[in-house]
């Protein structure tokens, strides 16, 4: 049997990079910065949601229902994989993420999860064409912080 199709390691980088930048934009509630690293019609499950067709709902029923409501967003980089295909027009991101939860009370909890996250290349770039985000079993899908979203 053939290995998986690891991306080599200036694509890993890239990757790796995409996801501190995206991650900082989570941990800045600012909207507006993150959208143009997703495609448009990008397809999506959630904590809040089933199946997201396009960045406009995504946002609405998922961002909204989480970034402005957790903190210190970050992806475990020594943790993540990336895949590719041989012609480098595909890739597909697996990586664990930790963020902050707070209680009703304001009683933070750790409130980690994974991604898996597709990605197309254009002429443009990548985009990311899926996102699959869910939070570890047994972590509490509902945080009560209430950040203003940046943008």
């Amino acid at each position: 049997m053939n290995p998986l199709p690891t991306a080599n390691p200036e694509l890993t980088q890239f990757f790796r990079q995409w996801l501190e930048t995206f991650a900082g934009y989570v941990r800045e509630v600012d909207y507006a910065s993150a959208r143009p690293l997703f495609h448009p019609d990008v397809l999506a499950f959630g904590t809040h949601n089933d199946v997201i067709s396009g960045l406009d709902e995504w946002v609405a029923t998922q961002w909204d229902n989480v970034w402005p409501k957790t903190t210190d967003f970050r992806f475990i980089l020594e943790q993540t994989s990336v895949l590719a295909s041989p012609d480098s027009m595909m890739a597909t991101v697996i990586a664990p993420w930790t963020s902050t939860g707070y209680q009703p009370d304001g009683t933070p909890f750790p409130r980690p999860g994974r991604a898996t996250m597709l990605f197309s290349r254009n002429a443009d770039g990548w985009l990311c064409t899926h996102s699959h985000m869910s939070l570890n079993r047994g972590v509490p899908q509902i945080s009560h912080a209430n950040r203003p979203v940046k943008a």
